[in-house]
């Protein structure tokens, strides 16, 4: 039996009505079981992977990218990923989930105008419930006198999103979390891997990118400051590190 490593996540979703076998190999363990309807199983990024299929199947692969799954799951849902993400739930029966994954397919397939707009709408929606029902987050597995937790982080995002076009200092999003100014950095560095600074100047290219491609008529000056940007050039340069081309070269790409 071939058995693949994959980068991305894998979700298998079951929408055949009737159950039927599956034998799959995980990491040298193998499972022979009846896959019943609304089932979904999951083989996470860096497993090693086989399938046979006994009988015809009928079955959506979701395939995920890990870091974009944390990225949604920070920014969108305001909850912090464990680095396992989806490793401690192989298995589960979730038909409200096949549901929402057969609707996703039914709208990459459709060629209406509004056919993208549909599909990324409901795909927000699965990434949603997925996170919200499934993923391992940070704050259920860690201490919270001595983590980062998605609560302080969503107060945190919250403060973000609210002034990230304005002069926010790390004292700032501290007493957003109700901790002194060294110990949240200290925190928010060990629960995201990257400092609070950091955090906020890629946050703001990311609003600043979005405002390149959105109004291409406004002037870059202008863009660095709605962004929060001191000027131009800081803009210029923060934003090259991060987006790996220059805000100018970026647009002309997109636009």
């Amino acid at each position: 039996m071939p058995e693949e490593v994959f980068s991305q996540h894998h979700l298998l979703l079951n929408l055949r009505d009737q159950p039927h076998r599956v034998e799959n190999w995980r990491d040298g363990v193998h499972r022979d079981f009846l896959f019943a309807p609304g089932e979904i199983v999951v083989t996470p990024a860096g497993v090693r992977s086989g399938w046979r299929w006994h009988s015809r199947s009928r079955v959506i692969v979701v395939t995920l990218e890990p870091d974009r799954l944390r990225r949604f799951a920070e920014h969108e849902v305001g909850v912090l990923l464990t680095e396992t993400q989806l490793q401690n739930r192989p298995q589960f029966s979730d038909p409200d989930l096949c549901e929402a994954g057969a609707l996703l397919r039914d709208a990459l397939e459709g060629d209406d105008p509004g056919s993208s707009v549909v599909y990324e709408s409901l795909a927000r929606i699965f990434l949603v419930k997925l996170i919200r029902r499934y993923s391992d987050r940070l704050d259920e597995v860690t201490e919270h006198a001595s983590r980062f937790a998605s609560k302080e982080y969503r107060r945190v995002l919250a403060f973000i999103e609210r002034n990230y076009g304005s002069d926010i200092g790390v004292e700032d999003l501290a007493r957003e979390a109700g901790l002194s100014s060294s110990h949240f950095s200290r925190l928010f560095k060990r629960s995201l891997g990257q400092s609070p600074h950091q955090f906020l100047m890629k946050y703001r290219v990311e609003r600043a990118a979005e405002m390149l491609v959105r109004r291409p008529d406004r002037p870059l000056a202008q863009v660095a400051l709605d962004a929060g940007f001191s000027d131009q050039a800081h803009f210029s340069r923060t934003f090259k590190r991060f987006a790996g081309a220059t805000p100018t070269r970026y647009r002309a790409a997109r636009t």
